[in-house]
């Protein structure tokens, strides 16, 4: 197998339905709980590697992103760092030329829908206790992927490790008008959304329901992110 095809993804198939987005016990952009259909749609079971994104360096000639040569950035199964939105998006697009599928960043309510994993009412993949490695901060390491799941949609990292960018702009109050199926956020903004917990953060891992954003050309070494797949 060639180097580029080996980066061919491995995805989950994400059933169409409803499922509850949001918390009433978060913080205010979180609410309120609203009832939301996501159409099938399949996502990466980790986020892009260090590794995967090399390929993508040496077949495109993109510049390399902030943090790519220090060492604590090295290991290539760790996920990939300093990524900006649009250099996720490039990602994405390089791929879908390279295999013939459509492949592009996931939807916030894609996001969140795929890290429950088929759970009502808890506030983690995983349940709603932390385990009791949650501690990060000043000492801690990105691990490579792995290191936290599976979900029961066979999914990995999806509460801890990077802020993964999704597709959508950010608005704070876009819960109140949000649209019942498939919401794919407002159609401007200054900030673009950002999901999944931080290596950086005091509490490394991060409920389904949190919200993050930054400006999508910003990059920082806790941002990351991982790819969705249209189903025909």
């Amino acid at each position: 197998m060639s180097k580029l095809m080996s980066v061919e993804l491995e995805t989950v198939l994400i059933p169409e339905g409803d499922f509850l987005m949001g918390s009433e016990t978060g913080s205010k952009i979180e609410m309120p709980v609203h009832s939301v259909w996501i159409d099938s749609f399949a996502i990466a079971k980790y986020p892009v590697t260090r590794w995967e994104y090399a390929v993508f360096l040496e077949a495109t000639q993109c510049n390399q992103p902030l943090y790519w040569d220090m060492p604590e950035f090295q290991n290539p199964n760790q996920p990939v760092v300093g990524t900006s939105w649009y250099d996720a998006v490039n990602y994405c697009t390089w791929l879908s030329q390279l295999t013939g599928k459509t492949y592009r960043l996931p939807t916030e309510g894609e996001r969140e829908k795929a890290s429950r994993g088929g759970l009502v009412g808890h506030n983690y993949p995983f349940g709603n206790h932390l385990p009791s490695d949650c501690n990060g901060g000043r000492n801690s390491i990105l691990k490579p992927i792995g290191s936290e799941g599976p979900n029961n949609y066979g999914l990995f990292n999806m509460s801890e490790g990077v802020h993964e960018w999704c597709l959508d702009w950010y608005s704070g109050d876009y819960y109140q008008q949000s649209p019942h199926r498939n919401p794919d956020g407002p159609e401007d903004g200054n900030r673009k959304v950002a999901r999944g917990g931080s290596w950086r953060h005091k509490i490394c891992y991060s409920r389904c329901a949190s919200r993050s954003s930054l400006a999508p050309e910003k990059a920082f070494s806790d941002f990351g992110f991982r790819c969705a797949m249209d189903i025909d």
